[in-house]
């Protein structure tokens, strides 16, 4: 896949960040990960699947796969659970992930610049779902970062049941591993944000990687303004650990100005449901998601006792 992105890389607008990139994406593998065997036997078993066209027909990322083995298939994508992007479909295989990843994108889609033609940066990438949506949609390269090396590996094995692959690319890189280059016309940053501990820095390292007047597509956990102008979780929220910080929208707007975004438009506030995100047989294990997050006596609180999920989507500019 290294090979892939190099190839693509060096005649895009990345040729100059091509060699860093790869060089620090294949140190990052080299981590000592008791599960790698697991996972890399997985896909070396996917590879013998045939092959097919990707296309969006929703819910689903389809792949147009023939003749597939669907239990083989079903045992190897198993190998790498919880799959918590998308969902996707291969010939009558359906993966229903834990997120319908689709209700966001229908959210965004007709509120942003159109992708055709352009260089896009997809934080927190997860598996891909929505980096080879962007790729579909047009953008000329769509680079997702992931750190979180099971979700690599979940790439690497949808991508190999894709006949001649979109320019859709996961590098396990964290945001702060990115080079200082104001190259991506458009930079997504999408449940990425309550997750920081230093939520300026997080806007402003985006705004670092942005060419003169790219659009950053913002998507987080937001609080109705009766709750103040900010929560910080004293331990978890709706069971989720690293969850630093619950803005207002009108304090999110106002972190914006302060990182100096022009534009700033918020599109879409949705409080997330069950629909949205929910258990299935693809999330391992443990079986419990948003239902189980909630307070059973009012569904407009968490278990903790806090509002309940909401996220809003902001678009701005450099």
């Amino acid at each position: 896949m290294l090979d892939d992105f190099s190839k693509q890389c060096t005649q895009s607008k990345l040729a100059n960040l091509c060699e860093q990139l790869v060089n620090t994406s294949k140190q990052k593998f080299l981590v000592n990960n008791g599960n790698i065997p697991k996972w890399e036997g997985a896909i070396e078993a996917i590879k013998n699947q045939p092959q097919g066209r990707i296309e969006y027909q929703s819910p689903y990322l389809k792949i147009n796969s023939k003749n597939i083995d669907k239990d083989q298939l079903e045992y190897s994508l198993k190998q790498l659970m919880p799959w918590r992007k998308g969902p996707y479909q291969i010939e009558n295989l359906s993966l229903d992930s834990e997120w319908r990843g689709d209700m966001k994108w229908d959210r965004l889609i007709q509120n942003i610049r159109p992708l055709k033609g352009r260089t896009v940066l997809d934080v927190g990438a997860g598996n891909g779902y929505f980096t080879y949506l962007m790729a579909i949609t047009g953008a000329k390269i769509a680079l997702g970062i992931e750190p979180f090396l099971l979700f690599n590996y979940q790439f690497q094995a949808i991508r190999a049941l894709i006949n001649n692959p979109p320019n859709a690319f996961i590098l396990p890189l964290r945001l702060e591993d990115m080079p200082n280059e104001c190259v991506f016309d458009t930079v997504f940053s999408m449940g990425v944000l309550y997750h920081q501990k230093d939520h300026m820095q997080h806007l402003q390292q985006l705004k670092n990687t942005m060419a003169d007047d790219g659009e950053l597509v913002l998507e987080t956990l937001i609080i109705d303004s009766k709750y103040g102008d900010q929560i910080i979780p004293e331990d978890r929220y709706a069971r989720m650990r690293n969850v630093w910080c619950l803005p207002s929208t009108d304090t999110l707007h106002d972190w914006l100005e302060q990182t100096r975004f022009k534009n700033i438009k918020l599109v879409d506030v949705t409080k997330t449901t069950p629909e949205e995100q929910r258990a299935t047989h693809w999330i391992g294990g443990n079986t419990q998601s948003l239902k189980d997050f909630l307070d059973p006596n009012d569904e407009n609180l968490t278990i903790e006792g806090l509002p309940a999920p909401k996220r809003a989507i902001f678009i701005c500019n450099k």
